[in-house]
């Protein structure tokens, strides 16, 4: 399937304005769950999508076509949650979801807590 390049933007709200309204809502709501798991990680743009990077980067997520994207689960992380990911999998690290089928808020927040937590690990590491 031939991916629509995302519009060059600054900024996420920016972002979420150019979205499809029928996609705008459940980003919304998608990236107000990120912000609320991560308070302190910055939101950029990067590779034309939203963007958290704390201590490196978290998480993505993009609108397409016909769905929405949420992209940057590690390998650990996905095999760990890969029950409840299992319906939104769509490749290795991307999770396909709809306003009809949204990833789960509670579900984001495990994933990005996580993700917390191996980018503060990674950084002790070094």
């Amino acid at each position: 399937m031939k991916r629509e390049p995302a519009p060059a933007t600054k900024t996420v709200d920016e972002y979420l304005t150019s979205v499809p309204p029928k996609f705008r809502t459940i980003l919304q709501r998608l990236r107000k769950t990120i912000k609320a798991a991560a308070p302190d990680a910055e939101e950029i743009i990067s590779y034309r999508m939203p963007a958290y990077r704390q201590d490196g980067m978290l998480v993505y997520f993009a609108a397409f076509k016909d769905h929405c994207s949420f992209f940057g689960v590690s390998d650990t992380i996905r095999r760990k949650f890969s029950a409840e990911l299992k319906p939104f999998m769509a490749g290795k690290g991307t999770f396909r979801f709809t306003p009809d089928r949204p990833i789960p808020d509670d579900l984001v927040t495990r994933i990005v807590k996580a993700r917390l937590a191996e980018n503060a690990a990674a950084r002790r590491s070094k």
